[in-house]
């Protein structure tokens, strides 16, 4: 008796396969195929000028970028490879194969459009009565750039390495007067020993120069510091109160030894790391309902604190569709407390629940069920935050930060596998993170529609 299902590969089809019958019914692949079949893909289509040989559609490029993204293929020519190996990436191609050059062409080239898709799968998850918001949570996370912290130039090593170049420089011409004295050469090629110290020097002068650049940019933020408080403490004088604390000093201009450019990404920045000291890095920014772990919001900054984050959270969910609904609550850690925070979350109509310092794990039992602080009779925002977050509903509404962002943060780079970017500069990095929480949306909408 034969106990084994009978194996055949011999045998053509009857009739041709359909890609239809490819996939389970709940498959993720579908489901990415149903959301950008519902996007408005006119911003893209309208840019092909339909010249020379037919194009793949749009929607099949960014079904399948999306879907690498949503299970971790991010390389192009990989996603080229899985439309000949993989089941779901044939389905999403229609039993086409896009070369790796149409898919890196394309995703570099409507990176910009990304911010309204991103947009219009956020209003889908709304109609498909996903996404409310209410409350949302606000944190970022450091993503390596596509370069190498050991390829960043500092400016005292840079300065260093000029004045030895040019030395050499000078040493090289002198040689090459006394070879034309002397016809004993010793084969060394003068001429391109010289081109090729002063190609380096031009690649330093440029560094040099991007770092005095970003210097200057420092030295006017901490200038307009420094007449802010010191105007700050004239005004105490003036009231008749001394101003506590040390004078503070003014700012040392000019940029310094340890000032760096990065020579692969200039545009990226040294930032520190969980566990790994410093890495070359951007700051990705992501704001997520605490509902439905959605992210409502993504951007991406090269500055690695992230109190200054906070403003362009506020505009940006300004901007968002009015049917989405204007968030009550928004939860930050102590890196974006500040009291000019603070006061435009009020301004926004926003109620901030922002940490003002570290609290200490693991409190005692009888404090956390201790009774709430009476209300402080004030109108500062600040003293009112303060008072919230002492509150039992308070610590609670706040707990929900920790287990809303950070898990989005952990899937992202553990599940899907995303911890480095793919392109270089600000502008491409803002794109790719926009790619991959689009990914993200998608992904988790599909899970919430089987829930």
């Amino acid at each position: 008796m034969n106990r084994f299902i009978p194996v055949d590969r011999q045998t053509d089809y009857l009739l041709p396969p359909s890609v239809d019958d490819w996939l389970p019914e709940d498959h993720l692949a579908r489901f990415v195929v149903d959301v950008v079949e519902q996007l408005d893909l006119s911003e893209l289509t309208r840019q092909y000028a339909g010249r020379g040989r037919k194009a793949h559609h749009p929607s099949v490029l960014l079904s399948l970028l999306v879907y690498g993204y949503a299970t971790g293929v991010f390389s192009s020519r990989k996603i080229e490879r899985a439309t000949y190996d993989s089941v779901a990436f044939r389905y999403l191609a229609a039993n086409t194969h896009p070369d790796h050059d149409t898919l890196a062409t394309f995703r570099r080239r409507f990176l910009p459009e990304l911010e309204g898709l991103f947009t219009q799968v956020l209003v889908l998850a709304r109609e498909m009565k996903l996404l409310k918001l209410g409350t949302i949570a606000l944190d970022g996370t450091k993503v390596k750039a596509n370069a190498s912290k050991h390829k960043a130039l500092s400016y005292g090593h840079a300065s260093r390495v000029e004045e030895q170049l040019k030395a050499e420089v000078k040493a090289l011409t002198e040689r090459a007067e006394a070879a034309d004295r002397d016809e004993a050469g010793d084969g060394m090629d003068i001429p391109e020993e010289i081109a090729r110290r002063e190609q380096r020097l031009a690649a330093i002068a440029e560094a040099k120069a991007t770092i005095e650049a970003r210097a200057q940019e420092r030295d006017d933020a901490e200038q307009q510091a420094y007449e802010t408080k010191q105007a700050e403490r004239e005004a105490q004088r003036q009231a008749g109160t001394p101003p506590r604390g040390r004078e503070p000093k003014p700012p040392e201009t000019g940029p310094r030894g340890s000032d760096q450019v990065n020579l692969t990404d200039e545009q990226s920045r040294i930032m520190p790391v969980t566990g790994k000291g410093f890495d070359q890095c951007y700051n990705a920014q992501a704001a997520v309902d605490t509902d439905t772990v959605l992210v409502t919001y993504v951007h991406v900054t090269q500055a690695a604190n992230d109190k200054q984050q906070l403003a362009p959270l506020l505009t940006g969910l300004a901007a968002l569709p009015p049917g989405l609904g204007t968030p009550r609550h928004l939860l930050g850690d102590t890196g974006y407390y500040s009291a000019a925070n603070v006061h435009q979350c009020h301004s926004h109509g926003i109620e901030p629940l922002v940490a003002i310092k570290r609290d200490a794990h693991h409190r005692p039992v009888f404090e956390r069920f201790a009774a709430d602080p009476s209300t402080p009779d004030t109108d500062d925002p600040v003293a009112i935050m303060a008072h919230r977050l002492a509150t039992q509903a308070g610590r609670r509404l706040y707990a929900l930060r920790k287990h809303t962002v950070e898990p989005v943060f952990g899937i992202i780079k553990q599940v899907m596998g995303f911890r480095q970017l793919s392109m270089r500069g600000l502008d491409q990095a803002r794109g790719e993170w926009r790619l991959v929480t689009m990914a993200w949306n998608i992904k988790r909408m599909h899970r919430l529609m089987a829930a």
